[in-house]
């Protein structure tokens, strides 16, 4: 379809992958475009593999299916790398953005020869700095939203401290805390 981007998002049972791309579908929305935001079920326990997807568009979306042809992918944990081809089907001048302290270089052998671009972003570092534990769905949210472009960065921090501010109103240390997140992991992708 044009003018929709399609993210798949690849990550383990507890990491907030589905929460990133359901929080992803929530803000892109909330700035007026079409949306989808779903996971893909399996062995639905902690740990265990999990799929998400996201399609954005600034037209109606007809498609209601996986998404087999992405334009980006997420990897939050990094060690899906050794048993699943994540970047299958990718579009080469789409993106991959993982969450990684090695480099593109040092990675691109789990890649199945990708040619396209790759990002590595240190979400688990980012969080807990920003949150003082091992979040890495907002800084992978924030990382894929840079990359992506699907909105701008003001647009997408003004959305995502409303709705943290729903979420959190009687903890503002884990809205500030996010916010640092987001804004750190923005910063490493650009």
């Amino acid at each position: 379809m044009k003018n929709t981007v399609e993210i798949r998002w690849h990550g383990r049972g507890g990491q907030g992958a589905k929460t990133a791309a359901l929080l992803l579908a929530d803000v892109a929305f909330k700035t007026g475009k079409y949306v989808q935001g779903f996971p893909e079920y399996g062995p639905e326990r902690m740990g265990a593999p999990i799929t998400a997807y996201n399609r954005i568009s600034n037209d109606p979306i007809t498609v209601h299916s996986n998404i087999y042809e992405p334009d980006f992918v997420v990897v939050v944990d990094e060690s899906l790398l050794e048993s699943i081809d994540v970047t299958k089907g990718l579009n080469p001048k789409g993106a991959v953005i993982v969450n990684s302290t090695r480099s593109r270089e040092e990675i691109a052998d789990k890649l199945h020869g990708y040619e396209g671009a790759v990002y590595t972003v240190d979400a688990k570092a980012i969080s807990i700095r920003a949150l003082g534990k091992n979040y890495p769905n907002s800084p992978m949210l924030a990382a894929t939203v840079a990359v992506s472009k699907v909105m701008g960065k003001e647009e997408f921090l003004k959305e995502m401290r409303t709705s943290f501010h729903h979420k959190f109103a009687k903890k503002p240390e884990v809205i500030d805390g996010n916010m640092m997140a987001l804004e750190l992991a923005f910063a490493q992708a650009e």
